[in-house]
C-alpha cells in the first residue's frame, strides 16, 4: 500500500509538471540563444562524405522578428548578407550587386548548401506557444538529468514540423538534443547541442550539429565563437539599405 502511495505521488508530480511548467521550460531553453537583442560571430562547417567547407559570419538579432547575417569567409561568398524582417527574407549578393527576395516557395530549401533551411533563419513559430507539450519521461543526456518532451503543433500554427522531441536539462534548462519529424511521423533531422559554456550573461550550448536522417555521412555544425546579449540596436539597422553597408 505504501509503494502504491509513493507511485501515485510520483505520477501526480509528473502530471503537474506536464500541465503547468513544460511551456516555461521550453521557453527558457529556447531563449538561451537570444535575448531582447544579440550580436555575435559564428562558424558553420558543412560536412559531406567526400568534402567539407567552412563559412564564417557575423550575426545581429532583435527579438524574434529581425535578423541580419553578414558572411565574412570564404572569399567567394564574403560580403553576402541575409536579412529577415518578420516573415520576409532577402539576400544581398555584392558580386552582381543584386538584391534577391527569397519567396515562400524556397523557404524549405537549403541555406548556403548546408543542412539548415531558409526557414530555420526566419522561424516565426514559437516552440513554447505554437506547440502542445507532453512529458515523455526523464533521461540522462550528455551527462545531464533531462526532461524528454514531445511537441505537437497546435491547429493552424505556422509550423513546418509534424512533431518535435526535445531533451532539456533539469538544471540550467539546457537544450541538448532535438528530433524533427514530418507530418507522417518520419524522422527528418536530429540536432545535437553540446560544448556548454558561459557566453554573454548565460550558460548555453555553443556547438549545434544538424544531422539528416536519410543522408549518411552528412551534417552541418554551427559553432558560436562569441555572442553578446541585450546589446543596443535599433530596428532601422535591419534594412535593405544597411545590407549594402554593413561590415
Amino acid at each position: 500500500m505504501k509503494l502504491i502511495s509513493i507511485l501515485s505521488l510520483l505520477l501526480l508530480t509528473v502530471t503537474n509538471l506536464s500541465a503547468q511548467n513544460l511551456e516555461e521550460i521550453i521557453r527558457k531553453a529556447d531563449e538561451k540563444f537570444r535575448g531582447n537583442s544579440s550580436q555575435g560571430e559564428m562558424t558553420m562547417i558543412i560536412e559531406r562524405p567526400t568534402w567539407s567547407r567552412e563559412v564564417t559570419m557575423k550575426n545581429w538579432t532583435l527579438g524574434n522578428q529581425y535578423s541580419l547575417i553578414y558572411i565574412t569567409a570564404p572569399a567567394k561568398e564574403k560580403g553576402q548578407v541575409f536579412l529577415k524582417r518578420n516573415k520576409e527574407m532577402w539576400n544581398w549578393v555584392p558580386n552582381i550587386e543584386r538584391m534577391i527576395k527569397i519567396p515562400p516557395s524556397m523557404m524549405m530549401q537549403s541555406w548556403m548548401g548546408s543542412d539548415f533551411t531558409n526557414d530555420d533563419l526566419v522561424r516565426e513559430s514559437s516552440l513554447a506557444k505554437d506547440y502542445g507539450h507532453k512529458l515523455l519521461g526523464e533521461e540522462k543526456m550528455a551527462g545531464y538529468d533531462s526532461y524528454k518532451i514531445e511537441l505537437t503543433p497546435k491547429e493552424d500554427a505556422p509550423v513546418v514540423w509534424g512533431k518535435v522531441v526535445m531533451w532539456i536539462s533539469k538544471t540550467d534548462y539546457l537544450w541538448l538534443k532535438g528530433e524533427y519529424y514530418d507530418e507522417d511521423g518520419i524522422l527528418v533531422n536530429t540536432e545535437i547541442l553540446s560544448d556548454i559554456k558561459t557566453m554573454g550573461n548565460r550558460k548555453m550550448p555553443t556547438r549545434l550539429e544538424m544531422i539528416p536522417a536519410d543522408k549518411p555521412g552528412q551534417k552541418t555544425v554551427l559553432i558560436f565563437k562569441n555572442i553578446e546579449f541585450d546589446v543596443k540596436i535599433d530596428e532601422s539597422f535591419f534594412s535593405q539599405q544597411n545590407m549594402k553597408k554593413v561590415k
